[in-house]
């Protein structure tokens, strides 16, 4: 059973890393460092977009409108590692 709590641990691990490099990505390609006409770029791009605009849109839908400010990939941080600290929390318990 512990092993099963470490493949947990991983996945959000690796959650974690994809919102983070979501949120590099995106102030790179505004700050004009990344072009999106690179094919490279524009893949890895709209991958991360598919996977994690689901789970955006569905926090922007109740959070306020702060101008240009989103908050969604904080909100989704912020709940991925409040799911890593149950899993450590609990794993007394199997």
């Amino acid at each position: 059973m512990m092993s099963l709590m470490e493949i947990l641990l991983l996945i959000v691990k690796i959650a974690q890393f994809v919102v983070i490099v979501h949120v590099v990505m995106s102030w790179l390609i505004n700050f004009q460092v990344l072009n999106l006409r690179q094919p490279l770029v524009y893949q890895i791009w709209t991958g991360l977009e598919r996977l994690l605009g689901p789970v955006y849109n569905r926090i922007r839908s109740f959070l306020p409108n702060l101008g240009g400010i989103d908050l969604a990939p904080l909100i989704v941080l912020l709940g991925i590692e409040a799911l890593r600290i149950v899993i450590i929390n609990n794993l007394g318990y199997f």
